[in-house]
């Protein structure tokens, strides 16, 4: 069963970026792609380099959908979903997320 989590708030998110929380004994990028209060999250390990990095990615938008790239590979993530454009074998996990109260909650 799902759990809504309290991350951070909406302001420590700056737009145009991602943090990374840790949540029972994931890591998940979260991500603020605009001045508003859509919230995105992911997995934040790169499933090519075998590392916790996504969060650090550049958000980009790419045939009307947001993408973050990896900063180590460059492979790009679809925010909403996690697929992996370059290679859909390789998606990541992705998670419920929303503001409430000008917090940040994600829910696994």
């Amino acid at each position: 069963m799902s759990r809504w989590y309290p991350i951070c708030p909406l302001e420590s998110i700056l737009p145009a970026t991602g943090v990374c929380a840790k949540v029972n004994d994931l890591q998940i990028a979260l991500f603020r792609p605009r001045a508003d209060d859509e919230v995105y999250a992911l997995s934040n390990i790169d499933p090519f380099a075998q590392a916790s990095v996504l969060s650090r990615g550049i958000i980009a938008e790419h045939q009307q959908t947001l993408w973050v790239a990896s900063p180590l590979k460059k492979q790009r993530f679809r925010l909403h979903d996690g697929l992996c454009l370059e290679d859909e074998s390789h998606s990541v996990a992705s998670y419920p997320a929303r503001v409430r109260e000008g917090l940040v909650e994600i829910s696994v």
